[in-house]
């Protein structure tokens, strides 16, 4: 499978009027299909390569990997794991369903359960 081709995508916060202004932004990569979906089937060979970085306000990185866990509304559900153990993972809301283009809103469940919105401000070749 080296015809695997990976992105990285910028998430920015996207604060709306009902909800502060999310305390980081994230840079993950990961591979996508034409239309700008996750593939599973190629994330599967490539999942090493999968990584996150959560970008806070003051400075601190956290990294991790995009994760792929069973169950889920779509059968499956993609988190942010950054201490490969439970607790820590922030899960992308129907990540399975999104397309990640430029301009395209998703949201992310963090660890303590608070979901916020993000804006896809950039996908590029990783």
């Amino acid at each position: 499978m080296s015809d695997i081709h990976l992105s990285k995508i910028s998430l920015e916060p996207a604060p709306g009027p009902k909800e502060p202004a999310p305390e980081a932004s994230y840079e993950f990569v990961a591979p996508l299909d034409g239309q700008g979906q996750i593939d599973l089937e190629s994330w599967k060979h490539k999942r090493a390569l999968c990584f996150v970085h959560r970008l806070g306000t003051d400075g601190a990185v956290q990294h991790g990997l995009l994760v792929h866990r069973a169950g889920g509304a779509g059968g499956g559900t993609w988190v942010f794991d950054y201490e490969l153990g439970p607790g820590d993972e922030e899960a992308g809301f129907r990540f399975e369903a999104h397309h990640f283009v430029v301009g395209a809103f998703v949201a992310i469940r963090d660890a303590d359960g608070a979901t916020r919105t993000f804006k896809v401000t950039g996908v590029t070749p990783a």
